[in-house]
């Protein structure tokens, strides 16, 4: 190739904005997901890391899709902003946030380091938990919006390392 060439292929390539969850695996840290009773795809979520290994200023949060295929793709607009998306993410302090689902906007979750990994903490059935998982137990309803019946917590008590769960059920 020559040297023009290179210099084309990089400038396209930085030019164009990457997916959220695109790059290396060590600039990400899981934090839990969002499993549907419709199909196996799945909403991840993970924390951005900036290359200190601390979270960036602002929205270090980021969601994706997870298909059955292993395949990753965006959120769309509307599902950002009525079904999977975050609400805020508000800064408490250095490597240190509280965010907000669109799902779960009374329910706060924080979201710090917990050893050597960031982790989403929220209360379950009001103990202090990490959060592994939610499940949301749903069918297709009118014009395609899913009728939700319930959605079930699932997380580990930080107090007894013992697993906790807490369904709440729709009142939709």
């Amino acid at each position: 190739m020559r040297p023009l060439s290179i210099f084309l292929l990089i400038a396209i390539v930085s030019f164009f904005p990457q997916a959220p969850f695109a790059g290396s695996r060590n600039k990400t840290n899981h934090l839990f997901r969002i499993e549907r009773s419709l199909n196996k795809n799945f909403v991840q979520f993970d924390v951005r890391l900036i290359e200190n290994g601390n979270l960036p200023d602002s929205g270090p949060v980021i969601a994706y899709w997870v298909l059955e295929n292993g395949q990753q793709e965006e959120l769309t607009p509307i599902q950002q902003k009525y079904a999977y998306g975050i609400h805020s993410q508000e800064k408490l302090g250095r490597n240190k946030f509280r965010i907000l689902l669109v799902a779960l906007k009374d329910r706060e979750i924080i979201i710090e380091k917990i050893g050597s990994f960031y982790r989403a903490v929220i209360s379950v059935n009001c103990k202090r938990s990490i959060l592994e998982k939610v499940y949301v137990k749903s069918k297709k309803g009118f014009l395609g919006f899913p009728k939700v019946f319930y959605i079930d917590l699932f997380g580990q008590i930080m107090e007894t390392d013992l697993p906790g769960k807490e369904r709440i059920v729709s009142t939709q």
